[in-house]
């Protein structure tokens, strides 16, 4: 699968009138990259009687109210035309006309005791006090959906068009401008309550984004100029290759793997790590990719006991550690939850578990749902001995060395590892994920949506806070020099940057001090809704992040991630890029919906790029690596001749 613009750009409005007087064929998206993508329909009309022409001409002469398709009955509320998209991702894949008039309206809809219950919410203004309440969109007869970001609503100014999910692809053209914006302005009002629980307005929307953040509530607000001086800044002699638009994806190697993949652990120097059910499979890295049959690490080597919690309870996490000859195995105490109250470190030259580690603060056995390496690079550093670790409400640092410097007794005891520097939050911080940059400074996403910037030097009070969207962040990325972080939540990735100019007209990143009010909106990579159909309606963004950079000076270029049977990549200038096409005539916070998917057989487990050193003289960047549960793929990023 390509670009995803390729299948739904424009629904032909040429000669449509005559086109569908003659027949109840359904009009097909144009492919953008058609030579004629606004082709003709007034081809395959049928001659009609030449006195019926003679008299429809006159009467038209004559100005009287003479019905179009194009004039929507006056009486007839919110008329809009309905399109319905058939065929997948087939070669017969089209739109065709479901209704060619019928309306729209959103009301209020509450469940009490079980029973649906409905009522106009076009001037009610009544609350349902004992039960929830929402809005939905209702169009005809035919679609009934409570409005969300599940329903990956797309806009089209320049059609007048909106396109959503509702169990099947729909779209809808409006018959004036006025109508269809309208529509965006009433359904960003209702999508703002059902997310909230509050009235769309002004002082709500203070109170939800914060004073300093009312750009990501009004975008239009927003000091982009922030977006375009780092545009700028990568055309350094220093920054990277520029992606060229011509760029394509090509599938170098695909292996079995040895038993099924839980993660990925790629490695920076010679090996990058599978991780399973009952071991580690070891590959080589190469600079189109990772392949070949290493040695498997069994987890029943070593110590007995800690193998035997390995085997029941496969891990979940593995972080790489001194140079990479070590790795840390986080392991789940209870199937669907992360939280777990210790870890276990293998030794991966000589295939042994040396430690099984507990978490434990003043004496007490505690747990942590994540860790994560010191910096950027600290897996390379060979006399690495600490970490970082997040809970729900807790983010410390790591030390498995023993704080008075007396060696712990492994034989007889499970030693605890030391925690050195961190805070335990009062409840309601609910962290879910964190990443650091090159120099050690932490990103945390969270339940409520909120992303705080720790410096390197403090985890007690966060430099900044963003705002949330109403979605939760499950996976969080940021780039080496601190300027762009990535969030991933269930339907849509939010890009952030994290630059500020400070009253003495340096620019700095908002992990080393307050940003102040001169903040830019971010910016939404989304799939299309056809892709997000085709995704499946369970199938939700995980593990978004960017390529992989552990230098200073060099630059990331692409950002990654997994719905499903697809990774998904994204040209990070170009979503930059301000005038990219995809910002055109859109309503609300700017989303790219330009990328490319590779489709695989079976879920993904992770896609990731390997690190920068591995992008050869011919390729703008190191290869991507795909994992399912039972293979492993490598692609390259080549540029088409």
């Amino acid at each position: 699968m390509g670009g995803a613009q390729s299948r739904e750009d424009l629904i032909s409005d040429s000669d449509e009138e005559e086109y569908e007087e003659v027949n109840e064929e359904e009009e097909n998206y144009q492919d953008s990259k058609d030579e004629t993508p606004e082709r003709s329909s007034s081809g395959r009309r049928s001659k009609t009687p030449s006195s019926l022409d003679e008299v429809e001409a006159k009467l038209k002469a004559l100005k009287l109210k003479y019905p179009s398709d194009k004039t929507p009955n006056p009486s007839l509320k919110h008329a809009v035309k309905l399109y319905l998209h058939i065929g997948g991702n087939t070669p017969k894949a089209k739109w065709v006309t479901c209704e060619k008039l019928t309306s729209y309206s959103f009301i209020k809809a509450s469940k009490i005791n079980g029973q649906a219950e409905e009522e106009d919410g076009e001037e009610s203004e009544n609350e349902e006090e004992n039960g929830e309440i929402w809005w939905i969109l209702k169009v005809g007869n035919k679609i009934k959906v409570k409005v969300g970001v599940e329903m990956q609503l797309k806009t089209f100014g320049g059609q007048r068009r909106v396109d959503f999910v509702a169990k099947a692809v729909w779209a809808m053209k409006f018959f004036s401008d006025e109508e269809y914006r309208n529509f965006v302005s009433k359904f960003n009002d209702c999508l703002f309550e059902n997310t909230y629980r509050m009235e769309s307005n002004d002082a709500n929307k203070v109170k939800v984004y914060g004073k300093d953040f009312i750009g990501w509530a009004k975008p239009e607000a927003a000091d982009d100029s922030i977006w375009e001086d780092a545009e700028d800044s990568l055309k350094s002699p220093q920054s990277a290759t520029p992606v060229r638009a011509n760029q394509d994806l090509r599938e170098e190697f695909e292996e079995a793997a040895n038993g099924g993949i839980k993660s990925l652990a790629l490695g920076a120097l010679d090996n990058s790590f599978l991780v399973g059910d009952s071991g580690i499979q070891v590959v080589k890295n190469f600079a189109h990719g990772i392949h070949g049959k290493g040695v498997y690490v069994n987890f029943d080597h070593g110590n007995q006991m800690s193998a035997s919690k390995l085997v029941h309870s496969a891990p979940k996490k593995a972080l790489l550690m001194r140079a990479e000859t070590n790795m840390l195995l986080m392991s789940p105490m209870t199937e669907g939850k992360p939280h777990t109250t210790g870890l276990h470190q293998l030794d991966i030259e000589t295939g042994k578990i040396v430690t099984d580690w507990k978490f434990g603060k003043d004496g007490t056995d505690i747990t942590m749902r994540d860790i994560t390496n010191d910096s950027k690079g600290a897996q390379l550093d060979p006399s690495g001995a600490t970490f970082l670790g997040l809970d729900d409400n807790r983010l410390c640092r790591w030390d498995m060395r023993d704080r008075n410097g007396m060696v712990q007794n492994l034989a007889t005891s499970t030693p605890v590892l030391n925690w050195t520097q961190g805070h335990q939050f009062s409840r309601g911080t609910n962290f879910q994920c964190f990443a650091t940059t090159g120099d050690g400074s932490i990103v945390v996403g969270s339940l409520d949506g909120k992303i705080r910037l720790y410096s390197v030097n403090s985890m007690r009070q966060a430099k900044t806070a963003f705002p949330g969207l109403g979605s939760p962040i499950t996976h969080v990325d940021v780039t080496f020099d601190g300027k762009w972080i990535l969030g991933t939540t269930d339907t849509y990735l939010i890009l952030i940057c994290a630059l500020f100019t400070d009253k003495d007209g340096k620019t700095k990143t908002g992990f080393s001090g307050r940003m102040g009010n001169r903040i830019a909106a971010p910016r939404l990579l989304k799939l299309t809704p056809l892709d997000s159909h085709l995704a499946g309606v369970n199938n939700k963004f995980r593990n978004a992040q960017f390529s992989w950079v552990t230098e200073n000076g060099k630059q990331e270029r692409h950002l990654v991630a997994t719905v499903g049977k697809f990774s998904v990549i994204w040209n990070f200038q170009q979503v930059k890029n301000g005038f990219h096409e995809c910002y055109h005539n859109q309503e609300g916070l700017k989303s790219c919906y330009c990328y490319k998917i590779v489709l695989k057989d079976d879920s993904i487990v992770d896609s990731r790029f390997m690190n920068d050193k591995f992008a050869v003289t011919d390729s703008p960047e190191a290869p991507l690596v795909i994992a399912t549960p039972l293979k492993v793929s490598s692609f390259s990023i080549s540029s088409r001749r």
